[in-house]
């Protein structure tokens, strides 16, 4: 840590100079953006924007998901004193990263959310920018995906999880993240033939097309194992990334709403999103953290993570391809 800094630094979430940097202020203290990135909605410049959507009106079980944001930014104070271990750059030095706050929208009127969120991801693509979102719930990455394959064509998707969320649902109009995956497939926003999901371990009646890695067989087969077929599925494609922190054990993240015995366990997930390095990822989210569920905090550091990999991984895609 900067010390000199530490002792002037307070609130650079509105004091910063520029758009990049490491911050030094101190992590119980101030403004809490996600890794003190700038808060901003001038995308002038911007190569990639954070963003939150505090929506969980599509859960089946245990709500809360609406407050993962707010948790995910407080739990990030803790990293960006620091280049991000394991990686040999550091996006936050050489990036342009704003925190490009929340999806503003009417809560008692979930029809209208998907149309909102689609709009407010067009706009972040066509300045020019990619996203990586804090949610919510895992519906909101349908309408995230639909503002991608808009730009993009059927989207390649790595996803990490404990449930395929494939259950057959024809209602395109109806709102529930089990059902995302079934409908972005449908519709032709997901290519299926280039998608995996990672860390399965509930029934699923058809994965239309979609090949999956079940916890078991990374338990037994290893994190090489996983990454490497993942990368012969996605191959150049344009890919999108999204982690259901339910994909992690319980003993790491208590804080969801549907929690699976037998999961990834945090290092597996570390490394597996550190050597997904190389994949032609375009954006990315972190979805189902309830922060209401776990008293620790561990659930949204480990969504903090996540996240903080996830630019990694956008980062790289950039520059070191």
């Amino acid at each position: 840590m900067a010390l000199e800094d530490a002792r002037k630094d307070i609130d650079t979430a509105f004091t910063r100079k520029g758009l990049k940097g490491l911050a030094f202020e101190n992590a119980f203290a101030g403004a809490t953006s996600f890794l003190r990135r700038t808060y901003t909605k001038d995308l002038t410049g911007v190569e990639l924007a954070i963003t939150g959507v505090p929506f969980d009106q599509a859960v089946t079980h245990r709500t809360g998901t609406r407050f993962g944001p707010r948790a995910i930014r407080e739990a990030s104070a803790l990293q960006p004193f620091d280049p991000p271990y394991g990686w040999p750059s550091n996006p936050l030095e050489e990036m342009n990263i704003v925190d490009y706050g929340d999806l503003a929208f009417d809560y008692a009127h979930t029809p209208s959310f998907p149309g909102l969120l689609t709009g407010h991801i067009r706009t972040i693509l066509s300045a020019g920018a990619g996203t990586v979102t804090l949610g919510g719930d895992h519906f909101i990455t349908l309408p995230i995906l639909r503002a991608y394959a808009e730009k993009y064509g059927p989207m390649a998707v790595i996803h990490f999880d404990a449930h395929s969320d494939l259950w057959a649902d024809d209602d395109m109009d109806r709102i529930d993240h089990g059902t995302f995956f079934y409908k972005a497939v449908k519709t032709g926003v997901i290519d299926p033939s280039a998608s995996v999901q990672i860390g399965i371990r509930t029934h699923c009646d058809d994965y239309l097309g979609v090949e999956y890695i079940d916890a078991r067989t990374v338990h037994e087969k290893g994190v090489a194992h996983a990454v490497a077929r993942a990368k012969a599925i996605v191959r150049d494609r344009p890919t999108y990334v999204t982690f259901d922190i339910d994909c992690l054990d319980p003993s790491c993240a208590p804080g969801t709403g549907t929690p699976v015995w037998g999961g990834l366990h945090s290092w597996q997930a570390a490394a597996a999103l550190r050597d997904l390095a190389g994949i032609n990822m375009v954006g990315g989210d972190i979805v189902e953290v309830s922060p209401a569920y776990d008293t620790t905090g561990a659930t949204a550091i480990a969504g903090a993570h996540v996240a903080h990999e996830l630019i990694c991984l956008y980062h790289w895609a950039r520059t070191r391809r």
